[in-house]
């Protein structure tokens, strides 16, 4: 599906939404923002600076505040409600879907938590407390379990009297699921075929029996993966006995894979909790400097390497110049083998049982690329330092770097999740640091043997 125009709506109305404030006509401010989605609304109140984003936040109708709300970062959320009186949060929170409001209310200061609980039924206080049990990145976590159920034995024309009565339904629709008299999970109703049957015709006779339910304790990014290769627009969700609890739907799937990429991306620049562009600029350097800290020791680690040569790097000045050649290029390998691995991971594709066919085939490309590039910058340096010595040099240090950059990138995050490690987060510094003492000290240690032993070179 094309994205594009959206896209281009989207960046149209932010720009509309910032000339408008600058120009201070908030007459236009209001009409953009409360004739739109919540969570475009919430993409505006994203991209505003703190100061901007709390005036264009008190234009906000009543109504859509709890949409807006859920469609934010964490970050963001927090520091609107922190402004926010009780009895304001309490009403932009009361009518939203039960997975919603699950999502939300952990972050809602406890009196707002008492006072919600007490304007909700019983029976709808007890379906969120079910949500709440469960961790927020688990199946149980994402499910809303206002689901609509039907039995196996009555007909399809008993249902649709009985959706009838019932008079709304939750949004997607999706499929129904069928269970047996104590709630136990017996299969899919898919809608299609519901609305296609014969109203005689038991719902035990349409039902998909091999459409298997998704445990409560299942990991988010597996449930994502089952939406995917199923291309579910819901899915049920059962306890360990197989009772049917509630249901996962599309757009909740779609939340998963947004944060997951977006985390992704965070992690490997060590920003994953800075979901705020505009947090204020002491918050921001402070979690910042953390991350600069780790790199800072990994470059005086190389830098350690690198004062074992001295004396080499004092005679042979061109060896100074070509070193970051080496470093680099075994980084740059690396950091494609260590990407693709994380990816992986992620989805699913990497495990203990093809993790040896991946170092092969990583070992193999690298092995083939080391070759191009070691005649190439060989190539390179004996056209610019008239040195076939260096030239070797270069080449045979490039080729070693390739190889262990590339091995590295594939043995590096395995580790690191064997240790308990995001490798998202640490994969990138310690790849960084093994390919550059690998680079310093293959490039530098046959610099001395070849270069200095031979005393072919001049400085």
């Amino acid at each position: 599906m094309v994205e594009s125009v959206p896209n281009e709506a989207t960046e149209k109305d932010i720009q509309a939404l910032n000339q408008a404030l600058d120009e201070e006509r908030m007459g236009a401010v209001t009409r953009i923002i409360n004739g739109i989605p919540g969570a475009e609304v919430a993409l505006f109140l994203e991209s505003l600076p703190s100061d901007k984003r709390k005036m264009v936040w008190e234009l906000v109708e009543d109504s859509c505040q709890g949409e807006v709300l859920v469609s934010l970062h964490d970050e963001v959320r927090e520091s609107l409600i922190e402004d926010m009186e009780t009895e304001q949060l309490v009403e932009a929170t009361r009518d939203l879907d039960l997975d919603d409001m699950a999502d939300i209310i952990p972050g809602l200061p406890e009196e707002a938590i008492d006072q919600l609980m007490l304007s909700m039924d019983i029976a709808s206080r007890d379906l969120l407390e079910r949500v709440l049990s469960y961790p927020e990145d688990s199946a149980g976590g994402l499910m809303d379990p206002n689901v609509v159920t039907v039995r196996t034995d009555v007909s399809v024309e008993v249902v649709k009297r009985y959706l009838q009565f019932r008079g709304d339904l939750p949004t997607p629709v999706g499929d129904f699921f069928a269970v047996g008299r104590k709630g136990h999970y017996k299969g899919r109703v898919p809608l299609v075929k519901f609305l296609t049957a014969d109203p005689k015709t038991e719902i035990r006779d349409i039902m998909d029996e091999s459409s298997s339910a998704i445990l409560d304790t299942t990991p988010a990014s597996e449930v994502a993966q089952d939406f995917e290769h199923s291309d579910w627009i819901s899915a049920p969700v059962v306890d360990d006995k197989n009772v049917l609890i509630g249901r996962i739907t599309v757009d909740d799937v779609v939340d998963v894979i947004r944060e997951e990429a977006e985390h992704s991306v965070m992690r490997m620049a060590g920003l994953d909790e800075e979901s705020d562009m505009f947090a204020p600029v002491f918050t921001s350097s402070r979690r910042r400097a953390v991350w600069l800290g780790i790199n800072l020791l990994t470059v005086l680690l190389a830098a350690y390497v690198i004062g074992f040569f001295e004396a080499v790097l004092q005679e042979v000045v061109a060896l100074a110049i070509l070193m970051p050649v080496v470093a680099s290029m075994g980084g740059i390998a690396g950091s494609q083998s260590l990407t693709l691995m994380i990816r992986g991971m992620a989805t699913g594709q990497v495990g203990s049982g093809n993790i040896k066919h991946l170092l092969s085939r990583e070992f193999m490309i690298a092995f083939l690329n080391s070759l191009l590039w070691a005649v190439i910058v060989a190539g390179i340096t004996l056209l610019w330092f008239q040195s076939w010595q260096l030239g070797t040099v270069i080449a045979m240090a490039l080729a070693i770097n390739l190889l262990a950059g590339a091995l590295a990138g594939v043995v590096i995050p395995v580790m690191l999740r064997k240790m308990g490690i995001d490798p998202a987060i640490a994969g990138g510094v310690v790849l960084t640091t093994v390919t550059d003492i690998v680079g310093f000290v293959s490039f530098l240690g046959l610099g001395s043997w070849l270069l200095l032993g031979s005393q072919t070179l001049t400085t």
